[in-house]
């Protein structure tokens, strides 16, 4: 019998007591620009479930990516190709709710699948609106050019949009394999005017994968509204972001040049991912002679 002060049992252990208040602001737009503003790296992370999203809180990790990454590390998938917007609203509401449950402050950024905005700014609209009822606080969209004007549709009707350049997997194959991204200067240039195209579109944060950092920082430079996350992008990018398996040393492939493995040293996965944010903060993550181009 549950005494008074007892937490009621459940099949998997006793149900944890109320979070206490967090003890940071709600993360939020205005509230990133105050980080960029102030210097401070912002720090984000793949989740795609309850409890991690509610530990990578915890731990202090700003921003939450729901990454189509889910597609290899939880489904066994080759590419990202194959994730379904069903999935993602899935593990998006999954995401939410562990946050809620330990009133958590992070910002959650969920991705637009592969053909889920390719049709058109309206099939865009659709399946961003399902992503964002399912939890998310902003969509993020691959690629550049074709995509300013359904950031810019999205933005006027209140979706905030991250966006994405360089490697941008949902292309992989258009892209001849996991390469770097522009490293010539007709690339570089390309890269550039896609930047600032999606900036003046509104989007308010851009990705920037497998980018040489010298470029990278030069982009985080001139994009003064759109905060740069860069992930094998060099130290210069306003933030930094990993998929949460690779930096936990539980991946299934061949680790990544711009990975490092936090949990070899940290003995727990909260301890890994408070070493992730520590490490992003003071600038010893990433170290462009080991994880850039």
């Amino acid at each position: 019998m549950t005494s008074a002060n007892t937490a009621p049992g459940t099949p998997y252990g006793t149900i944890p007591p109320a979070s206490p208040l967090p003890q940071r602001r709600p993360i939020s737009l205005p509230r990133l620009a105050q980080m960029r503003a102030a210097g401070e790296k912002i720090t984000m992370l793949t989740a795609y479930d309850a409890t991690f999203a509610a530990v990578a809180d915890a731990a202090g990790v700003e921003t939450i990516l729901v990454g189509d990454s889910l597609g290899m590390v939880c489904q066994g998938l080759p590419s990202t190709v194959g994730v379904s917007l069903d999935t993602m609203a899935y593990h998006t509401e999954s995401v939410t709710r562990g946050l809620r449950r330990v009133q958590g402050t992070a910002w959650v950024v969920a991705d637009l699948p592969f053909g889920s905005y390719h049709e058109s700014r309206e099939q865009a609209l659709r399946s961003a609106s399902r992503l964002m009822q399912a939890g998310a606080h902003m969509v993020k969209l691959e690629g550049g050019g074709w995509t300013a004007p359904t950031v810019q549709f999205l933005v006027e009707r209140g979706i905030p949009v991250c966006a994405h350049l360089g490697l941008t997997p949902q292309t992989v194959h258009a892209l001849g394999g996991y390469r770097v991204q522009g490293k010539d200067d007709e690339a570089a240039q390309q890269l550039r005017r896609h930047a600032l195209e999606l900036q003046d579109a509104g989007a308010a944060m851009l990705v920037l994968e497998m980018v040489p950092a010298q470029l990278s920082a030069s982009l985080t430079q001139e994009l003064a509204h759109c905060h740069t996350i860069g992930i094998g992008a060099g130290s210069g990018t306003a933030g930094q972001v990993l998929v949460m398996h690779d930096m936990l040393g539980v991946n299934l492939g061949k680790m990544a040049k711009f990975v490092h493995n936090f949990m070899q040293d940290a003995g727990s996965v909260k301890g890994a991912m408070e070493a992730y944010v520590r490490a992003v903060k003071n600038g010893s993550f990433p170290d462009d002679s080991l994880h850039a181009w």
